[in-house]
């Protein structure tokens, strides 16, 4: 593991991996915890390299803020990157990260600094911290730049920030995905955060009161409650018996936006800010309103796409065929004579199609697709959209487009999908994530088995075992959707079990998980 303390070594060092390589980055301001490690965890399995930015930010303090006394503890954090394979640290002071213009905490600078929208900045802890977010845009946004990541992660807890992020790469059209992960819980249900080590004996035990207020509001949601001032009471019942809590704020807004909402349509986020003597905690709980999702992943020859479409018409989801997306596009690029090495041109027909995915008027779960209005179900099953499909799916821009896409579709709920990366990318709040495996030999026996039966040139299994595991180390290892297991997803090996044995596995998975999930 490396440690750079200037933007000149970190430079040089990412430059050997410019081409190729996927990138993965980790902005924090030390005092590593629980949260950073699951970022870190998460990264680590999704890049090729990771960098973890170390630096305490005086553009995000405000003036009686803490930022003199914020814990810095470089050397046990050096510890904790280098047990988890963290590949470098970049550990700037201020004066080499913000150079002749340094700013001191609360006070002005000259600095150019990036404004997110007001409508977003205003509101929650913008109203408690005003200039953090601008500060916090500011630092996000030069080391996107610096580092110039595939990837960046960040953590649900900072629900407001997350936002902020996400919005401020959309509007500036920054080619890196915000990965949120999921908040991290010590056992008593207090979010991990480095301001906790500030807390006294009795105030950690009566902080962990704001997660089971949200919680509450989260039960009577789930019981049919709408309304923003129903559950906002339920939270403040909860607190109403805590002892030593000053609340500052509890709101509900729209996840993405962070507008005040006065029902939950789809989905909300009900998030809380309070002090426990002189430390300000946050924490948060999204409230959605829609059908579950199940994310199905897995290898080659696992059994993905037979399983996929069986538990679909089982549990009477949508089955979210991504490969008929996939051969829709390359159908409309076959029809509007397009070189399959013009990238340009393809992603600028991917961005301007729209597919669409319905059951209506079709037996059982069999979906028909639509790419602009045109029924292309039996088209995109020719030889020649086969041939062609891979080379297709293989740009960039098209995997982006369709990702997006896919995720509309998530907003409805109801589907069942597969793929290398459903449950860690596409659809990262899944319901229900599995992770079908199968031994190399049993695929290989599966294969060739497939191959007897369409009576094709046979291949030997000693052959096909190494294509096999050839092909695992290329989809684990690619640059674009690396095949990858969800921390949460549940692993299922398919060795010996029939298609409806795992389809049956799958299906009472998703009653034990998901009952209690409302439909939309």
């Amino acid at each position: 593991m490396r440690l750079f303390t200037t933007t000149a070594g970190l430079r040089c060092y990412l430059e050997r991996y410019r081409s190729g390589t996927d990138v993965g980055l980790i902005p924090t301001m030390g005092a590593l915890h629980a949260g950073h490690l699951s970022l870190m965890e998460r990264a680590r399995q999704e890049n090729t390299i990771v960098i973890v930015s170390i630096f305490v930010n005086p553009l995000q303090f405000g003036p009686t803020e803490d930022f003199q006394h914020y814990p810095r503890q470089l050397e046990e954090d050096q510890q904790l990157c280098k047990q988890l394979g963290i590949d470098a640290i970049f550990a700037p002071t201020a004066v080499e990260f913000y150079g002749n213009h340094l700013p001191k905490s609360g006070s002005g600078t000259n600095l150019s600094q990036v404004i997110p929208p007001a409508a977003m900045t205003s509101v929650l802890c913008g109203r408690f911290r005003p200039g953090h977010f601008q500060g916090v845009a500011t630092v996000v946004t030069k080391l996107l730049n610096l580092v110039q990541p595939q990837r960046a992660y960040f953590g649900q807890k900072d629900a407001q920030q997350l936002a902020i992020i996400r919005r401020l790469v959309a509007d500036l059209n920054m080619p890196v995905t915000i990965v949120g992960c999921p908040t991290v819980r010590e056992e008593s249900g207090l979010a991990y955060s480095s301001r906790n080590q500030y807390l006294t004996q009795t105030q950690k035990a009566h902080a962990p009161v704001m997660f089971r207020a949200l919680q509450q509001a989260q039960a009577v949601f789930l019981a049919g409650e709408r309304d923003r001032i129903t559950l906002i009471e339920t939270v403040k019942s909860e607190l109403a018996v805590a002892k030593g809590i000053q609340v500052e704020y509890i709101e509900l807004v729209h996840p993405t936006t962070l507008i005040p909402l006065e029902q939950v349509e789809d989905s909300g986020l009900l998030v809380i800010a309070a002090r426990f003597g002189s430390t300000r905690l946050i924490d948060n709980i999204v409230l959605r309103y829609r059908k579950p999702i199940v994310a199905i992943d897995g290898p080659a020859g696992a059994g993905k796409s037979t399983v996929t479409r069986q538990v679909a018409q089982k549990l009477g989801l949508m089955h979210l065929d991504t490969g008929a997306m996939y051969r829709a596009l390359t159908w409309r690029v076959l029809e509007a004579r397009i070189a399959l090495d013009d990238e340009p041109a393809i992603a600028e027909l991917a961005s301007q199609s729209q597919i669409y995915l319905t059951t209506d008027n079709v037996a059982d779960t069999a979906v028909r697709v639509l790419i602009d209005g045109e029924d292309v179900t039996q088209a995109i099953r020719t030889q020649e959209v086969t041939k062609n499909v891979s080379a297709i799916a293989a740009v960039p821009a098209v995997r982006c487009e369709l990702v997006k896409q896919q995720q509309r579709w998530g907003c409805k709920g109801g589907i069942v999908a597969e793929g290398r990366d459903i449950g860690t990318h596409v659809f990262p709040d899944a319901e229900l994530k599995i992770f079908l495996t199968a031994s190399v030999q049993e695929r290989a026996r599966r294969r060739h088995q497939d191959l007897k039966d369409q009576k094709q040139e046979e291949v030997s299994l000693e052959q096909l075992e190494r294509d096999i595991q050839q092909r695992d180390i290329r989809d684990s290892t690619r640059a674009l959707a690396p095949l990858c297991k969800a921390a949460d997803a549940i692993e299922l090996n398919t060795d010996g079990l029939t298609i409806p044995e795992v389809t049956e596995r799958i299906v009472s998975l998703y009653h034990q998980k998901v009952s209690a999930v409302p439909a939309g």
